[in-house]
């Protein structure tokens, strides 16, 4: 072997060992929207509390001149300990419904929009080089359409977090109800969204055990296939991948989803029924 062999090869070596980085993988559409936007609302369950505090204290002092208005929230954290006193833990998540929506609304069409122009190369040049203007261009035109589509859903979210006993009251109260005290879509919103943890947590245990049934057996009635349990979780996220772990989710949730929703209806009628006649 020449030395200029050696040479060639040996500058050939690093580029074969570059691994792939996540801007080559690509995802469809739909998924990329889907998981953008779930995305978001896995971060607003953890930060729509801070959004309510800053709600309030954005909303604290409204056209007032500083020292002619009472202080109900000094700072974030004595913001913290006043909400939950006054209004209870709870208040904490107010408008979370909304959020959830509008996270998953305006990230799902900002990120999934900018995702398919990335992945239809629209952010490249002819050459093949990425373009800074296309690709500001295109975040700007993501970004304004998610906050356009988004913009109702987060004035309802402002309106419910501001809402707040009389005593810490800053703002406007609009004092909505979405639901009557009492009502049954209170139950069946509670069992749609049930509905889909449930799911979301059994699939993968549900695909396992459709596939031990299902099994063939030798003379001793032993699985062919898998050991048991930990065996077929671990063959299936192996040789499938971790969407195979979730193979059949859409008529899992189609079967499980109304039968949450039915039974947590039909117990909290029976049990407001019984409350009635009862008294």
């Amino acid at each position: 072997m020449t030395r200029d062999t050696r040479r060639r090869r040996g500058a050939l070596r690093p580029q074969e060992q570059q691994p792939k980085t996540c801007s080559s993988c690509y995802c469809c559409p739909t998924m990329d929207f889907l998981m953008s936007g779930l995305a978001a609302c896995g971060a607003c369950l953890f930060t729509n509390p801070l959004e309510v505090v800053k709600t309030r204290m954005q909303l604290q002092g409204e056209l007032q001149a500083p020292g002619t208005y009472r202080r109900h929230y000094r700072n974030v954290f004595h913001a913290f300990i006043t909400i939950g006193k006054v209004d209870g833990l709870a208040a904490l998540q107010k408008g979370l419904a909304p959020a959830l929506l509008y996270q998953f609304l305006m990230n799902g069409i900002r990120l999934g929009t900018y995702g398919l122009a990335e992945a239809g190369g629209c952010l490249h040049t002819a050459e093949g080089t990425l373009s800074p203007v296309r690709s500001a261009a295109a975040g700007a035109l993501a970004g304004v359409m998610g906050a356009y589509l988004g913009s109702p859903i987060y004035m309802v979210k402002t309106h419910l977090q501001a809402q707040a006993a009389t005593e810490i009251a800053v703002g406007h109260q609009y004092n909505h109800q979405i639901f009557p005290p009492q009502s049954w879509k209170v139950a069946l919103v509670a069992a749609m969204v049930s509905g889909i943890a449930v799911v979301l947590a059994m699939t993968p245990f549900d695909v396992v055990s459709t596939r031990l049934y299902n099994q063939p057996t030798d003379a001793q009635g032993k699985g062919l296939m898998y050991r048991g349990l930990l065996d077929a979780l671990l063959q299936t996220a192996r040789i499938e991948g971790i969407w195979g772990m979730y193979k059949g989710i859409g008529a899992s949730y189609f079967r499980l989803g109304p039968h949450t929703i039915l039974s947590l209806f039909f117990w909290d009628q029976l049990r407001t029924l019984y409350y009635v006649y009862t008294k």
